[in-house]
């Protein structure tokens, strides 16, 4: 455990709904090109995200394209953040997944969260 991480624990309903609506949840997806650089697997994770997530596994692509291990980083980027650049309810999580630390204060992460809530989940969850 990182001496630097807060106590903040995303719910297991709001990372199934960030992975929803970044990939259907497909464990198959590889990496794509996303604005200026690749988002790769089921939560379509970038190369800066996993590295604010401390690195995990062998490499960026290996660990973004294996479900378990990005889905450990996902959880590892919002202990980071969340409840101190952002709070710690699922829409914040979510907003800051496609937004970066300082998502949940970007209005451009409003239409992500639109999409969390039509996968299924609330603010709360």
């Amino acid at each position: 455990m990182h001496a630097e991480m807060n106590l903040a624990a995303i719910s297991d309903k709001c990372l199934a709904c960030i992975c929803q609506v970044e990939s259907n949840c497909n464990r198959n997806i590889k990496c794509r090109l996303d604005g200026a650089s690749d988002s790769c697997g089921p939560f379509q994770i970038k190369n800066v995200y996993w590295i604010d997530c401390y690195r995990p596994g062998s490499g960026f692509r290996q660990c973004a394209n294996d479900y378990t291990c990005a889905k450990g980083c996902t959880r590892a980027y919002m202990r980071r953040y969340g409840g101190r650049t952002c709070g710690t309810t699922c829409e914040d999580y979510a907003r800051m997944h496609n937004g970066g630390p300082t998502g949940c204060k970007k209005s451009s992460t409003n239409s992500y969260w639109r999409k969390i809530m039509a996968a299924g989940c609330s603010r709360n969850s």
